[in-house]
């Protein structure tokens, strides 16, 4: 479920009020490109990531992306959501961590993935910092499983 968010954003209180509620983002697809340039930004060049002649030989059936790349489409996703809603006078946010990854299915190179998100929490932390956790997943266009879930935690500064 998303909402309409006034550009200049929404206060503390009415993220807090949104808890339990979940938003979704575009389609966005993960081409052997992209996996290709995360081999090399990361060293891992195993097989089944960058060789489609021999992928094509794994139960994967061809390609697929390297799980930490799909996790780490979590910033990505998030900013394809429509009418996401934003804490007003937001200077930045920080990624604090993550709890329970697990990734469940492969994402085969030229699927199309994205993100469903549900506010567990949202508290102050000092004055003008915010922490927001979020259960994520991310979902595969025309299967059930989705290739990861996660618990996802910022901190916001205003």
């Amino acid at each position: 479920m998303t909402s309409t968010t006034p550009a200049d954003g929404i206060t503390p209180d009415q993220m807090q009020a949104r808890i339990g509620t979940e938003s979704v983002s575009d389609w966005v697809a993960v081409t052997q490109g992209m996996i290709d340039q995360f081999a090399a930004a990361t060293g891992d060049h195993q097989f089944i990531h960058v060789d489609p002649v021999a992928a094509a030989q794994t139960p994967f059936g061809g390609t697929i992306a390297h799980g930490f790349l799909t996790l780490s489409l979590m910033p990505l996703l998030a900013s394809k959501v429509p009418d996401a809603p934003r804490i007003a006078g937001t200077k930045m946010g920080v990624n604090y961590g993550g709890n329970s990854v697990r990734f469940l299915s492969p994402v085969r190179s030229g699927s199309r993935v994205r993100g469903r998100f549900t506010l567990l929490s949202f508290d102050e932390k000092r004055p003008g910092q915010w922490q927001q956790t979020n259960a994520f997943s991310v979902e595969i266009e025309g299967q059930e499983k989705p290739a990861l879930i996660a618990e996802w935690i910022s901190q916001i500064f205003v």
